[in-house]
């Protein structure tokens, strides 16, 4: 029996990029086209096997300290990176801002998705979400340089819109694009007793 169901949406890439290995913040860089390894995307910044562990999870480890690198790739919604557009007031946000690796249009509240969710590409190529990526303060960053004083309105435009980080589990290639079959884990949600 399978733990994971194929279902009946699909997303079609419609941005790529890096963030260059010696960039001075999260800023990413158009491509046309991704190569993954199982170490995340050729020339990315958060490629890797491992990485440093970061404020997400200070409850568990002491920042720094080495840990399996699930967060290879960033990847927002083209419907909700407008949607951080409108709250923010400005009539295109650009998910370079973002230090995005890849946008995708067609899945509802894509954000919510459930952790270990699949997305895989035409050649196979299969990324595994992690969790909601919560909005920091680097892209507001990213966004004062191009649009001064406009970059505080980041994180509360962005709350529960900021996409998931991902990681890859099948290398291959992903082009913009390209149709992205999403499977979820074929399971009940999590029911604590109290």
């Amino acid at each position: 029996m399978a733990t994971l169901k194929l279902t009946d949406y699909r997303a079609t890439i419609t941005w790529l990029g890096t963030v260059p290995d010696d960039a001075e913040g999260i800023r990413s860089v158009p491509r046309t086209a991704l190569s993954l390894g199982f170490s995340g995307p050729e020339g990315e910044a958060h490629s890797g096997l491992t990485r440093a562990s970061c404020v997400r999870v200070t409850s568990q480890y002491p920042e720094g300290t080495e840990i399996a690198n699930v967060r290879q790739l960033s990847i927002v919604s083209a419907e909700e990176v407008a949607a951080i557009a409108a709250e923010m007031e400005i009539e295109h946000f650009d998910p370079a801002w973002l230090g995005a690796t890849m946008v995708v249009e067609g899945i509802p509240d894509f954000t919510h998705l459930p952790p270990s969710s699949r997305l895989q590409g035409p050649d196979r190529a299969c990324v595994v979400i992690d969790m909601e990526n919560l909005p920091c303060i680097y892209p507001a960053k990213e966004v004062n340089k191009d649009l001064p004083g406009v970059g505080p309105r980041f994180k509360p435009a962005a709350a529960g819109r900021r996409g998931v980080t991902a990681w890859v589990e099948y290398p291959g290639t992903l082009k913009l694009g390209d149709e992205l079959r999403l499977f979820v884990p074929a399971q009940r949600g999590w029911q604590p007793a109290d």
